[in-house]
């Protein structure tokens, strides 16, 4: 089942650090399937407040982006980022093909009842 890293980034200023995170990233994906779904675009804000940047970046499955936060590679450049700026990050599983919401609403309805 697919797997996301999702990055709230705050605004920052430019820094030479952040162009080198930005130029390493990519090739530390690489053996774990991870690609960009979302990366340096604007976002449209419906509800609530969401400063700054939004990023996205799909794995096969959670075991993958799991293994590539830890990896080596990336920790060796995520203090790039991290010291320049502020966000957070979670890792979460995608839904699997067929997901019906109405389940997920059911078992809740029941769950009141009971």
């Amino acid at each position: 089942m697919t797997a996301y890293a999702i990055a709230h980034l705050r605004e920052a200023a430019p820094h030479p650090e952040i162009a080198e995170y930005i130029e390493r990233i990519t090739a530390t994906f690489a053996p774990y399937g991870g690609r960009f779904l979302v990366h340096g675009v604007g976002h449209e804000v419906k509800e609530g407040g969401w400063p700054g940047h939004v990023v996205v970046i799909g794995f096969p499955g959670i075991a993958e982006a799991r293994a590539w936060w830890d990896s080596a590679a990336y920790q060796e450049i995520a203090p790039l980022r991290s010291r320049h700026i502020a966000g957070d990050i979670i890792l979460v599983e995608g839904v699997p093909d067929g997901y019906d919401p109405a389940v997920t609403a059911k078992a809740m309805r029941d769950a009141l009842v009971s």
